[in-house]
């Protein structure tokens, strides 16, 4: 059986050290605080937006609410993203994509302040994370599964970490972030020649391709660690990861389960860029 890495006590190590961090920013006069612009009502927006609000009022983040209809004309909503980057009481800012068709997502996403842009929805953050330098954060989401293998004590360094999916906002952020770490990382997509066969090579394999059940017994090892990134909605309900977890789960050492892995320490990693933003701003 393998050892689960769940999220919960990694997001709740990560809130408890950003309680203080939080309460010594207080204590100079700066509050620490986060914008969020929601355009529409989609339920999986929503869900998320309540869950950082809980995160941040735990851990003594002012949260500021943009909420827009979903036919809001696209000059409103720079004239939003400007206010937030003019507003200095703001320090960090989330903005839920997709946007709507109407609305050139590229636009607007580049008109955000990279300062402030705590989930690497800017090109100069992400630019920040294959250099290494820069005012940005990288994507959350890429940066929980790093959080995640280091509080279970996973070395990197020199181990060979296969990375399936190659998006910006999860597959080359999670390569960079490994190989800093010193990890030599080899990248599989949809178009890769024997996947199953690259995968079970791999020491480390964080899964993010986005299809559920895609990783099964045939991309394992008996000593490999699996990060699953996917979140896919099951035809019967509830959620299911990238992993065929029942039959992968005795085959590895070690695995994060869907739900309760990778996806419950999104919002704690959002915080702690949001503070890493507050104490910048604050010097």
């Amino acid at each position: 059986m393998a050892e689960l890495l769940k999220g919960a006590p990694v997001a709740g190590a990560i809130t408890e050290r950003l309680i203080a961090r939080a309460g010594q920013l207080r204590s100079r006069g700066v509050v620490p605080t986060l914008a969020i612009v929601r355009v529409g009502e989609r339920c999986d927006d929503l869900a998320y937006e309540n869950a950082a609000i809980r995160r941040c009022d735990k851990i003594g983040i002012a949260v500021r609410r943009f909420r827009l209809e979903p036919d809001v004309d696209q000059d409103r909503l720079l004239e939003v993203l400007e206010e937030i980057n003019q507003d200095k009481g703001i320090h960090g800012c989330l903005m839920f994509r997709p946007l709507p068709k109407h609305i050139d997502e590229r636009i607007v996403c580049q008109a955000l302040n990279a300062s402030k842009d705590v989930d690497c929805m800017t090109d100069r953050s992400l630019a920040g994370v294959f250099t290494g330098k820069g005012p940005g954060f990288p994507p959350c989401t890429a940066q929980a599964v790093m959080e995640i293998l280091e509080y279970y004590g996973v070395e990197l360094e020199g181990r060979h970490a296969t990375v399936i999916g190659r998006s910006l906002v999860i597959g080359k952020p999670v390569a960079m972030l490994l190989q800093a770490k010193n990890a030599t990382v080899t990248m599989c997509h949809s178009k890769t020649r024997d996947i199953a066969g690259i995968c079970r090579q791999a020491d480390i394999l964080v899964a993010a391709v986005g299809h559920a059940g895609t990783v099964t017994p045939e991309f394992t090892n008996p000593g490999q660690i699996i990060v699953d990134v996917g979140i896919n909605s099951l035809p019967e309900g509830g959620l299911t990861g990238d992993v065929d977890f029942d039959a992968v789960e005795p085959m590895v050492k070690a695995i994060t389960p869907v739900p309760a892995g990778v996806g419950s320490v999104t919002t704690a990693v959002l915080c702690k860029h949001l503070i890493e933003a507050s104490e910048r701003a604050a010097v």
